[in-house]
């Protein structure tokens, strides 16, 4: 086994390394949406494609403000 044999196996294996790990990473995102106060930042993504100003506002405003 000389040098190039195992670089060609560790550079398969940190390829599949990182895919795996991107995978895992996209999934975390995923399965968690909402942050800690329970608010949901996918429904904010649709700002930029809806900002004509007859469409409805991604979070209503309440008329009191909490004091």
């Amino acid at each position: 086994m000389n040098i190039t044999e195992i670089q060609g196996y560790a550079y398969f294996f940190f390829t599949v390394f990182l895919t795996v790990g991107l995978y895992a990473y996209i999934y975390h995102l995923y399965k968690n949406k909402k942050d800690e106060s329970g608010v949901d930042y996918e429904d904010y993504s649709n700002m930029a494609l809806k900002d004509d100003i007859v469409d409805t506002p991604v979070k209503s405003v309440s008329e009191k403000e909490d004091k």
